[in-house]
């Protein structure tokens, strides 16, 4: 025994190197063993639901592609997740001793990497490359879809033609202006007509709506205008169908019901928006209650809802039938043909189809004699979709949608909420004011739920969404949605006068009440653009809040206050450039946008005030005091991290002399162009040309710290979105720069 004993170590003798390495290596994976059992007794402890997790994994795999660049970086990610996937299957395989975390592994890298194969699988088979260039052409082709927009008065029209000069099938989305409409122009037709076509647009402004991705998905190869009248070769059939039986419903309501009330009624009957005028649309938006008009889980679930509940009424009057068959399963049938039907009427838009889909699932949950309220169920409804649709993951609909309604779930899930809605013994009116305060309590979770979402997609948040809501949504699915039914049931009658009437009165209310709210002081908050990072924590901290149960889901509150301190210390950008150089908006001077061409409104300078922050007011660069303008140039000094910054931006077309261009790009720190400069112009840290703009896309330009974000530097190299090879703005250091004593405007444009 002695000869097996360890010779004793001097205590003041160094321990051999290789030792201390192996001692070390041995703790290192001592603490690792130690974390991962640790991590499995939390999984194995507390209580949670699996499979919305896997939804959340499948979901990160499609918002990966997204973010991530091109094929290197995919193939790269499915490769990671193939070989973490199959090492936790070989470790469970070998060791049981963490099911938990190895299942778990395995699972979700096998959903992530499943999402990620997905989304790229259907932007290759479904994706259409936009056309070229802008361009003037006649085209012959097949109507697919027609919507009417009597307030916008026009008629947009989607065709099948073939693209001039290549002979490539495309789809084509044209507007046309409804004097030139001609009986006959329905789906079906095929036409001859001269359009203005441009390719789709992709955003604006960094963090601006991305058109060019939701057409590509949607086969979208141009969009323009029609040009002069429009030729039917062959009519429409106009017999039944889809698009049809909607416009025919729209018409039917809006002959009943004038003016705006009607315009609401068509929306709620058969989802034609066209008719709503913008001021109305807008105050909807504003108080919170836009949700309204578009068909999603309100209206389906009001129609189901009220089918299932009136057919297992008349089911169960029947003896014959009651005795033979189980009514709820006949009533659920009905319910959810009624849906399907109303969804086909609508027009089977996504956020429909979404909407039918979790309706049909609680139906088929009741009939099963589950809980028809479950985060599991909304798992499988949002699993559903992505499967179908993927690029929805990254659209406002599908967040705002399934963010509500997990909201709704996890809120009346947890224990305090249950117990304070649990049976008791009381008085009918303090039932009812129970009742109300959790309807409040409801709203106020659903607004806070959405108000990042707002944010990020359209940087504006309602402040009192929650209170109207509170009334707007009884008084939709109690009155107005069953007064319309009632209206077009007993038209067939010819006995709808009264119903009609009565829906008129309700939608009035309903647009007082936007109106009033709306006009509220504050009713609207504006904030520049959200960054990602921000966004990504607020769903990570939502995420951990409603997935998880009891006290460990209050570490979702993390990330949710870390994302609020980036909002509150966010800042816009001192420069806002559009991405053809025309627009310039100039953020800091004044409580307005200063902008270089403020026109009368319009897209542009929405998203400018938009992406700024702002309330929407904008000041000339002509009227403002600081700033030199003439017809061909405006220049302004501003004074930005400690230093005068000098800005030349062109807006005219005339020629200018190359030798005084030269000199006064010198003088200037940015220069902002939509033509195309010389390389002479060698402004001294930003030139922002044509050349450079197309290339890079539009520009947020923080002058403080020298940050230039782009358009193309969240692009990637997806279909949608094809980068010239250098996607750089041509910029110098920010160090080099010195201070402007001078204007560089009386180089260019004489203005003393």
């Amino acid at each position: 025994m002695a000869s097996d004993a360890i010779p004793p170590v001097p205590i003041d003798s160094p321990a051999p190197a290789g030792a201390a390495l192996q001692h070390g290596h041995w703790r290192m994976r001592a603490n690792l063993a130690s974390g991962l059992a640790h991590l499995e007794q939390f999984l194995s402890r507390v209580g949670f639901d699996r499979a919305p997790w896997l939804v959340v994994a499948f979901a990160g795999g499609i918002a990966a592609w997204f973010a991530l660049d091109n094929t290197a970086q995919w193939l790269a990610l499915l490769c990671g997740l193939a070989v973490l996937g199959s090492a936790a299957l070989l470790l469970l395989r070998e060791d049981g001793r963490l099911p938990y975390l190895r299942q778990a592994l395995a699972a979700m890298t096998l959903a992530m990497a499943m999402g990620c194969a997905l989304v790229w699988a259907k932007s290759a088979l479904v994706g259409t490359r936009a056309i070229e260039r802008p361009m003037v052409v006649t085209l012959a082709g097949k109507v697919l879809g027609r919507d009417d927009q009597p307030a916008e008065h026009r008629v947009r029209l989607l065709l099948a033609a073939r693209e001039p000069g290549t002979g490539r099938a495309i789809r084509v989305r044209v507007n046309l202006d409804a004097d030139n409409d001609l009986l006959g122009l329905t789906e079906g037709a095929w036409v001859q007509l001269r359009a203005r076509l441009m390719p789709p647009a992709p955003p604006m402004l960094p963090g601006g709506y991305d058109f060019a991705r939701t057409a590509w998905f949607s086969g979208i190869a141009a969009t323009g205008s029609v040009v002069g009248k429009v030729t039917i070769l062959t009519p429409g059939d106009s017999g039944a169908g889809l698009g049809r039986a909607q416009r025919a419903l729209s018409r039917h309501v809006r002959e009943r019901l004038d003016g705006s009330p009607g315009a609401l009624a068509a929306a709620f009957a058969s989802g034609d928006r066209g008719a709503i005028a913008p001021a109305d649309e807008e105050a909807m938006r504003n108080s919170g209650l836009t949700h309204l008009l578009s068909i999603s889980g309100l209206h389906v679930s009001a129609v189901i809802a009220a089918i299932y509940f009136l057919a297992g009424r008349l089911f169960a009057a029947w003896p014959w039938l009651a005795l033979r068959v189980r009514v709820p399963l006949l009533a659920a049938a009905t319910g959810a043909a009624a849906g399907i039907g109303y969804t086909l009427l609508t027009g089977a838009e996504v956020p429909t189809v979404r909407s039918c889909i979790g309706a049909v699932l609680v139906l088929l949950a009741l009939v099963l004699g589950r809980e028809p309220l479950s985060l599991r169920l909304v798992g499988v409804g949002a699993f559903l979709v992505l499967v179908f649709w993927p690029e929805a993951l990254v659209g406002p609909s599908f967040q705002m949608s399934f963010s509500a309604v997990i909201a709704i779930v996890s809120l009346h899930d947890a224990a305090p909420v249950r117990a304070f809605l649990a049976p008791r013994e009381e008085p009918w009116w303090a039932r009812q004011l129970r009742h109300v305060a959790m309807l409040l309590l409801t709203g106020v979770v659903i607004e806070l739920a959405l108000m990042p979402i707002g944010l990020f997609h359209f940087h504006q948040a309602g402040v009192y969404g929650a209170l109207a809501n509170v009334i707007a949504i009884p008084l939709t699915t109690l009155a107005s949605m069953p007064l319309i039914a009632l209206g077009l049931l007993f038209d067939t009658i010819g006995a709808g006068a009264p119903f009609w009437w009565l829906t008129g009165k309700s939608l009035e209310l309903l647009l007082a009440l936007a109106h009033w709210t709306a006009a509220m002081p504050g009713a609207v908050s504006s904030m520049p653009a959200m960054g990602e990072g921000a966004f990504l924590l607020f769903v990570a901290g939502g995420l951990w809040l409603a997935l998880w149960s009891g006290r460990v889901r209050l570490l979702g509150l993390v990330p949710a206050a870390l994302g609020v301190v980036l909002l509150v210390t966010l800042r816009p950008p001192d420069l806002l450039v559009s991405g053809d150089g025309r627009h310039v908006g100039i953020t800091g001077e004044a409580s307005e946008l200063l902008v270089l061409r403020p026109g009368r409104g319009g897209y542009a300078l929405e998203n400018l005030t938009e992406l700024a922050g702002m309330s929407g007011d904008v000041r000339a660069l002509d009227d403002w005091p600081g700033a030199r303008c003439n017809a061909d140039f405006c220049a302004i000094r501003l004074n930005r991290g400690g230093r005068d910054w000098q800005l030349l931006l062109s807006r005219g077309d005339d020629l200018i002399a190359e030798r005084a261009l030269a000199a006064a790009c010198e003088r200037a720190d940015v220069v902002i162009s939509e033509r195309y400069l010389p390389r002479s112009c060698r402004p001294r840290w930003l030139k922002a040309d044509r050349r450079v703009l197309a290339q890079s896309g539009g520009l947020a330009i923080n002058l403080a710290n020298g940050e230039v974000r782009s358009v193309a530097q969240g692009q990637g190299h997806h279909g949608w979105w094809n980068p010239p090879p250098d996607r750089k703005p041509a910029r110098r250091r920010p160090e080099s720069a010195e201070p402007n004593a001078g204007t560089p405007a009386t180089m260019v444009t004489g203005v003393p």
